[in-house]
């Protein structure tokens, strides 16, 4: 089954929404909770994609147990728009672009053209597996049309060679297409397993393939405003929680508002 042709437009900066236009009997699957507004003439259908063991393994990602799938039913064409989670940016991934495949974090997903199949992929690497965190288990995007995937912070595309290898934090890693070996390997050394801040374990790419990363994944974000928070526990509840909030948003306009001279 091809899966439908459909035109999109992505809005925004740092907080974007992907707007997607329909022709009649067109379609587009996404996450249950993701649409922001839809135009007349489209029919929303939740459905539970791929049977009860379908929808828990994709509990198992973190996802939703449940794809909705927006149709336009009307004469004339009508648009869709779906909104990311959290603050960041989304990517368009043609996958016909990527020989109809493509492996992206569990949480990445957002929506894609009617007749993408969205499957689990669990690495094959055992070391993946006990320490890759939220690497360890992977979507699998299927087909011949566009589908969306969203990241946090600034998004970086690496198109590595034959061979090419790339270390990156494994929270960093938003996706990446089939033909990338992935593996998670451990930083040797005293002072890296006891200081280094960026983990015991790295994810390892290896090319030829392209390789999406992002700058600050929504694990990073929480953790930096919890010890914001946590670090001013001492303090009087109404002066911690003003200085807790000042940090907080301190931190978020240094990342999607820009620097200010």
């Amino acid at each position: 089954m091809s899966a439908d042709v459909i035109d999109y437009e992505i809005k925004g900066e740092g907080i974007q929404l992907v707007e997607i236009e329909l022709d009649p009997r067109e379609g587009v699957r996404a996450e249950a909770g993701a649409m922001t507004y839809m135009e007349d003439g489209i029919d929303m259908q939740t459905k539970n994609k791929g049977g009860l063991f379908g929808g828990f393994k994709r509990m198992i990602t973190g996802e939703s147990f449940f794809i909705t799938t927006f149709l336009n039913e009307g004469n004339l064409k009508s648009r869709v728009g779906f909104s990311a989670p959290y603050p960041g940016q989304i990517i368009p991934i043609d996958l016909k672009k990527f020989n109809g495949e493509f492996l992206c974090q569990k949480d990445s997903y957002l929506c894609s053209a009617n007749g993408i199949d969205i499957d689990v992929a669990f690495t094959k690497k055992l070391g993946a597996g006990f320490f890759g965190g939220e690497g360890f288990i992977l979507q699998k995007l299927k087909g011949d049309g566009m589908a969306f995937i969203h990241a946090g912070g600034t998004i970086i595309e690496k198109k590595l060679a034959h061979g090419e290898t790339l270390r990156v934090d494994t929270g960093c890693v938003v996706g990446f297409e089939s033909s990338v070996d992935y593996d998670i390997r451990f930083v040797g050394g005293f002072k890296n397993a006891m200081f280094g801040k960026e983990g015991l374990f790295l994810a390892t790419l290896q090319g030829p393939g392209t390789v999406y990363i992002q700058s600050m994944p929504i694990s990073k974000l929480a953790e930096r405003l919890s010890a914001a928070v946590g670090s001013n526990r001492g303090q009087s509840n109404s002066g911690g929680d003003m200085l807790a909030g000042g940090i907080a948003g301190g931190i978020l306009g240094s990342m999607f508002g820009g620097d200010n001279d």
